[in-house]
């Protein structure tokens, strides 16, 4: 029986290196007996794409397990810190009575050991007429409104009183990765490869680069990005389009100055809706990422880019604004034979909720902890595959949640993401049952989400949807307890916003932290 002892991966940027990184620390890079050797050869002629420049909070642990300290990767990456997501005009348009915007925070709603689950008792409007649920149940919302950091300058990496996550910038996060690939002992070839070939049973024989020639190893993993050279053009795993769910295919991308050195960097991304898309608006230490994601179908490139340029004003006077185009979708199989995809090879789903690195540590962590070191590799395809789809299927809906209930009708955009014919039968199943009670962590399978039940709930509840409660849904012997810890997480949230440092501030303690200073 055929042991697995070499792994290559062909193409770089975050899904290449992070694969490496993982992989070498858990695997091992040195070739041994009981190491895996990792190789991983990229093209110096392809670029980065870089969609969006966000991470959700997993990446933490990601980091951790990697073995790169906060401290280095903030300053190396010109990365800031990211405490959620602040949607502006998704419910109605700009002008329009009402609430303009609500905030996806990181943080869980607040229950203290032994109190009560404080979201149906948010539904009876206990905390208050019209205060919104993410800043009812925790205090999230005011410390990153008023640009403060998730965590105190003492606080050890990857630790602090809020959850959060990180803006970046994507070229940058790469190159860090891949020194750090290096040191960890993988292999790094720079070839640009001209063809794949197939063995008699089908599987992934050799790659071939035009600077090295045939390259071999017992897995392949698939970083090509959106080309996908090993997973579709050489094994023909076939793309499933979303396109009749998720409409938008296409983003304009600028990197913005800020006017001033000190200018406040925002400590969530903005998210604004437009008659087409929406634009998103990442402050990192030197610049700020601004691009539109739209969709092709409803709006022109032109149209695009004057909304773009409306959007962000006299700062993007002679910058040029970057073209992408966006394949939306994913591969039902993206582990064939001895071949993996990983990252925009094997899906992508839009840079709502910042879902691409997310779905990259995911493929990345079950790779390593389901090798298959004894050459048995469809049992682990088929786990993997399943793991992969149904996490797939399940940020579908979640994006979807963002759009279908919107209350905009000023744009066929918004009109046709409203109509049920665009909502998948799984989404609008939870809908019905969510209208009559409040979501609950059992609606979901742990292991297969990327995003836990409270982010569902602030999704679901900033859009403005309506549950109508049963009698028994909340006690009222505990009403009184309800509104005394809506206005305890109020009193704590004036505190933290006191206590802890400015964004700004805490971004340039790690960047001299990191620098010995």
């Amino acid at each position: 029986m055929k042991t697995f002892h070499s792994v290559l991966i062909v193409g770089g940027g975050t899904a290449g290196w992070l694969t490496a990184c993982f992989l070498a620390k858990t695997l091992g890079a040195d070739g041994a007996a009981e190491g895996v050797g990792i190789t991983l050869v990229e093209s110096p002629e392809i670029g980065i794409i870089g969609v969006g420049e966000g991470t959700f909070p997993s990446i933490r642990g990601t980091l951790a397990a990697i073995g790169i300290s906060e401290a280095l990767f903030v300053r190396e990456c010109h990365a800031t810190f990211k405490q959620g997501i602040r949607f502006d005009n998704w419910v109605r348009p700009k002008g329009a009575s009402g609430a303009d915007h609500y905030f996806h925070p990181f943080s869980h709603p607040s229950q203290r050991p032994g109190g009560p689950e404080l979201l149906p008792y948010w539904l009876r409007k206990l905390a208050g007429e019209g205060v919104p649920f993410a800043e009812a149940v925790t205090m999230q919302k005011r410390i990153a409104d008023a640009a403060r950091g998730p965590k105190r300058f003492g606080d050890a990496d990857f630790m602090g009183p809020m959850n959060y996550a990180y803006h970046f910038d994507a070229a940058r996060f790469a190159a860090l990765l891949a020194e750090h690939g290096r040191a960890l002992g993988v292999r790094h070839v720079l070839g640009t490869v001209e063809r794949v070939a197939l063995d008699a049973q089908g599987a992934i024989e050799s790659v071939h680069t035009r600077e090295h020639g045939a390259m071999r190893a017992d897995l392949y993993i698939d970083c090509t990005g959106f080309r996908a050279t090993l997973i579709g053009e050489a094994l023909g795993s076939p793309f499933r389009k979303v396109d009749d769910v998720l409409f938008v295919d296409r983003a304009l991308a600028m990197q913005v100055p800020y006017p001033d050195p000190e200018t406040p960097i925002a400590s969530y991304t903005i998210s604004t809706a437009h008659e087409a898309g929406w634009t998103w608006d990442i402050g990192l230490q030197q610049r700020r990422g601004i691009g539109y994601a739209y969709s092709s179908r409803h709006s022109s490139a032109e149209r695009a880019e004057q909304v773009l340029r409306a959007y962000i004003g006299p700062a993007s006077d002679g910058v040029a604004a970057r073209a992408i185009t966006l394949n939306v979708g994913y591969r039902e199989l993206q582990w064939v034979k001895n071949c993996v995809a990983v990252g925009l090879s094997g899906g992508f789903l839009e840079p709502l909720e910042a879902s691409g690195i997310g779905l990259i540590e995911t493929a990345a962590y079950l790779i390593g902890f389901l090798f298959p070191f004894n050459g048995q590799t469809e049992p682990v395809a088929a786990t993997f595959n399943q793991m992969m789809r149904a996490r797939y299927e399940r940020v579908v809906d979640f994006i979807k949640l963002h759009y279908c209930l919107t209350q905009r009708t000023d744009s066929a955009f918004w009109r046709e993401n409203a109509d049920p014919c665009s909502i998948p039968q799984s989404l609008r199943d939870k809908l019905e049952m969510w209208s009559a009670r409040a979501p609950h962590r059992l609606d979901f399978v742990s292991d297969l989400e990327m995003y836990p039940s409270t982010s569902w709930q602030y999704i679901l509840y900033g859009m403005e949807f309506e549950t109508a409660l049963h009698a028994g849904a909340t006690d009222p012997a505990r009403h009184d307890e309800a509104r005394a810890e809506f206005a305890a997480i109020a009193q704590m949230a004036a505190r933290a916003e006191a206590d802890l440092p400015s964004h700004r501030s805490l971004v340039a303690h790690f960047c001299a932290r990191a620098a010995g200073r």
